[in-house]
């Protein structure tokens, strides 16, 4: 057989393509490469199939550089192939590979949505409950693999600084990424709640908590952090590849 992609596989990719790009809001590059071959397809089994993009922007302001997801002996309905879908008749595991920059994490944190869950959070501040507002959060990717974050906040109408490192880990079941021995700088310490809340948000974000996809859902198993640049190795759980 040869390498090019047979006509049900070109359909099947570009309406992948399509209904991938639907759930972004920004896409550089975008492609769906399914294998699989014409006797296979008409009893619903496919090969494998790869997912490549670069610059891919989710609702919600949320940026990654790089993402590649990989399945093997996925199960699909084949009527769904008539209809120019890729329907999975049951779940399936994906290896995915995911690249965050400094740039992209420090436009989610200071995403209206990321500021909206900060400033719905009440926290104790000299014995009164009170609301913060994150004015400008400035977050790095360290070298020596830790992360530094520091966030200017207004408290009662005063313009207040936190600053801290951290390195970031996987939980040992591998359910989510935390922060780990915290480092705050010398400016005094205005709550305890107020930190916490940020490094929980920060945990969030690199956690990949809000970059699921429709059908798709993301966890965290290894990471990596050099200078500007994060690399997350996760699995993916699908029940459904979007398609056009």
């Amino acid at each position: 057989m040869p390498d090019s992609p047979g006509l049900g596989e070109q359909a099947l990719n570009k309406a992948a393509e399509i209904g991938l790009s639907s759930q972004l809001d920004e896409v550089e590059n975008l492609d769906v490469d399914i294998k699989t071959d014409p006797l296979k397809l008409v009893q619903g089994q496919v090969d494998e199939v790869t997912i490549e993009g670069e610059g891919l922007v989710m609702q919600k302001d949320l940026r990654m550089e790089e993402l590649e997801m990989h399945m093997d002996s996925v199960a699909i309905n084949p009527l769904s192939v008539a209809f120019g879908k890729v329907e999975l008749t049951q779940p399936t595991k994906a290896s995915t590979r995911v690249v965050l920059t400094e740039a992209d994490i420090n436009r989610a944190f200071n995403s209206e949505y990321v500021r909206s869950q900060l400033q719905s959070q009440k926290i104790h501040i000299n014995g009164q409950l009170m609301t913060f507002q994150p004015q400008h959060v400035d977050f790095h990717l360290l070298e020596t693999g830790k992360v530094a974050l520091n966030a200017s906040i207004l408290l009662k109408e005063s313009q207040k600084q936190i600053a801290f490192t951290a390195t970031p880990c996987v939980s040992a079941n591998g359910q989510s990424v935390s922060l780990e021995n915290v480092e705050y700088d010398d400016s005094e310490e205005i709550s305890p709640e107020l930190t916490k809340a940020l490094v929980e948000q920060t945990s969030e974000i690199l956690n990949l908590s809000n970059f699921d996809l429709e059908g798709m859902t993301l966890r965290v198993k290894q990471l990596k952090v050099e200078a500007g640049k994060l690399t997350l190795q996760a699995e993916a759980y699908v029940e459904q590849i979007p398609s056009g």
